[in-house]
């Protein structure tokens, strides 16, 4: 139970109970790939890039190609949230917050997601037939920190990796990054500089996409100590295996003392799909 909740009993007279400052739901959910599965563990079969073979002659052969196939794994994660709500808390406080108390079980979940999105993103993939293969982002889809924040260099140089791969064009490209980096980009970019006023937009929330990027602003980015990892990807290259959606739960609980527990729960997993899809750009923090 909730000992916090006493913080908000009335000595003035309240209409709401205000939601502090936080990441309401889910930013990257809209970005990437999301399948319903059932069961532990989730498996995604992938086919390859195949070549023509040319004919060299009248009533030869048939040429028989061998079609690459892979498969990556995914492993279900739960997650829970739940609290009480005394009635006497609800005569204290003039007000019922059990809505606002799904809105933040809502919220969290959603940031949940978030965080395994972003580990998949960068984390290492389980491949191969029983996925018992561990696959890691390789060096070549890293963009080298040096010593600077976020830069229209390392932008267009995230773009070249996914376009040298014929990451199709027409996938929606998506970019993570911290505020810090839209900062930098403003900052880096001088004011008679043709890109100025487009960076200027996206600083100030008018636009979100530049150089192919949409851009995603999250405070949930990691760091290795050093520098921020930002992550550009194309929509499909990362995936969420839905088990089972945020579902909510509002009853009372007779085994305490009839208190309102307002409960929510999700089962998910996520994966990184294809290396050649990610690219992660070192960043200054």
């Amino acid at each position: 139970m909730s000992t916090q909740i006493t913080t908000a009993f009335v000595n003035q007279f309240s209409a709401n109970v205000q939601m502090l400052s936080q990441q309401m739901g889910s930013l990257l959910r809209n970005a990437v790939d999301i399948e319903s599965v059932n069961g532990e563990k989730a498996f995604f079969d992938q086919v390859g890039s195949a070549a023509a073979v040319k004919r060299t002659s009248r009533h030869g052969d048939t040429p028989l190609i061998e079609t690459p196939h892979t498969r990556r794994m995914v492993t279900m994660s739960d997650y829970e949230y739940a609290d009480l709500i005394d009635d006497q808390d609800r005569v204290r406080l003039l007000i019922d917050p059990t809505s606002t108390y799904g809105r933040a079980a809502a919220a969290a979940m959603g940031r949940a997601m978030d965080d395994e999105i972003i580990a998949a993103a960068l984390g290492t993939s389980l491949t191969g037939k029983d996925g018992s293969t561990s696959t890691v982002l390789p060096a070549g889809q890293k963009i080298a920190h040096g010593s600077a924040g976020l830069t229209i260099a390392k932008l267009v140089s995230a773009k070249e990796l996914l376009d040298a791969a014929s990451v199709d064009p027409s996938i929606p490209r998506h970019i993570i990054v911290s505020p810090k980096q839209v900062s930098d980009l403003l900052n880096n970019t001088t004011v008679t500089s043709s890109d100025f006023n487009t960076v200027k937009a996206l600083a100030q929330g008018e636009i979100n996409t530049f150089v192919g990027f949409n851009f995603i602003v999250s405070n949930r980015l990691t760091d290795d100590g050093t520098s921020r990892q930002v992550i550009a990807f194309a929509s499909d290259g990362l995936k969420v295996a839905m088990g089972k959606e945020p579902s909510a739960k509002i009853d009372e609980r007779a085994d305490k003392s009839y208190a309102t527990q307002v409960y929510y729960c999700q089962t998910m997993g996520a994966t990184r799909m294809e290396e050649a899809k990610v690219v992660e750009i070192a960043c200054n923090k």
